[in-house]
């Protein structure tokens, strides 16, 4: 079951406009939201950057927060995984084709949710293949738009290495990856690159961050030069679907020893804890 405008439908019932902005311009924006055992994580910062996006895009919010967290949770409940995630995209709507915003036209608002799979047992035990690209991205990174074009063709030349991520470098200094936040552990101190308009802010990246603070992790949240990656002793992705995983091996070098570091594995073990805290006390509200 999906959520289109209004209205809850089988998918394959769910059809828009071929005017639609989104499917023109690409002229939108989106959100990923993991769910656990029924319950969304961290349904409030997701939906503040889904508000962030939005004003960044200078389109109004469709739903109150109050009403958004209703929408999600019924279409969590019309699909039959405990564990699943959502996908939510508003776009501008459906108007004549100019570049120009269209006025008095309403806003396209979908959602869909999928089984949401931990990635494999041999992915937290081995860490992942990762490679780099040139950050040939637009400026305002921050947005969560649905114009992704060059996302995908920086994800798929991981692909086309047999890598799962490929780390993205601007002017020397690291960015992200190409769908995902990536952390460096240099010397014992975890590496962050500072949030600004060249990376999104992701939910999970703060959540590392957090949860290095709590539990006395030497952090910092600065650049990061394309030297301090390549001989990181540590490097990890995180996302909402990924959570933290491990980067082992960078364009077919090891990093550090070519194995999950001892860092990875207290925050790994950090974060399944304050995951399954969080949804305790989600079940019992």
């Amino acid at each position: 079951m999906i959520y289109l405008n209004g209205a809850f439908m089988p998918l394959e019932q769910a059809f828009v406009p071929v005017l639609d902005r989104g499917f023109i311009f690409g002229d939108g924006v989106y959100e990923v939201i993991p769910v656990y055992s029924r319950h969304p994580f961290r349904l409030a910062e997701h939906l503040r950057r889904l508000q962030c996006s939005l004003a960044a895009i200078r389109l109004d919010d469709p739903h109150s927060g109050e009403a958004w967290g209703e929408l999600i949770g019924r279409l969590i409940e019309a699909n039959p995984w405990q564990d699943q995630y959502i996908y939510l995209q508003v776009t501008r709507g459906a108007a004549e084709r100019n570049h120009a915003f269209p006025e008095g036209v309403r806003p396209t608002v979908f959602m869909m949710s999928s089984p949401l799979t931990a990635p494999p047992e041999s992915q937290r035990e081995q860490g992942i293949a990762a490679i780099t690209a040139m950050d040939n991205r637009w400026l305002r990174c921050d947005i969560k738009s649905i114009s992704l074009l060059p996302n995908v063709l920086l994800r798929q030349a991981a692909v086309d290495a047999g890598a799962a991520e490929t780390l993205l470098l601007r002017e020397g200094f690291l960015t992200e990856g190409a769908a995902s936040n990536i952390f460096v552990v240099r010397d014992g101190t975890l590496l962050a690159p500072p949030k600004n308009h060249l990376m999104l802010p992701g939910i999970t990246y703060d959540v590392v961050l957090e949860l290095a603070e709590a539990n006395e992790m030497p952090c910092q949240v600065r650049e990061i030069s394309e030297f301090e990656v390549r001989s990181a002793q540590e490097l990890w992705l995180t996302s909402s679907t990924k959570e933290v995983l491990a980067i082992t091996t960078l364009d077919g070098r090891p990093v550090g020893d070519g194995k999950p570091g001892p860092a990875y594995r207290r925050m790994y073990a950090w974060y399944q804890d304050y995951k399954s805290t969080v949804m305790r006390a989600a079940g019992k509200r």
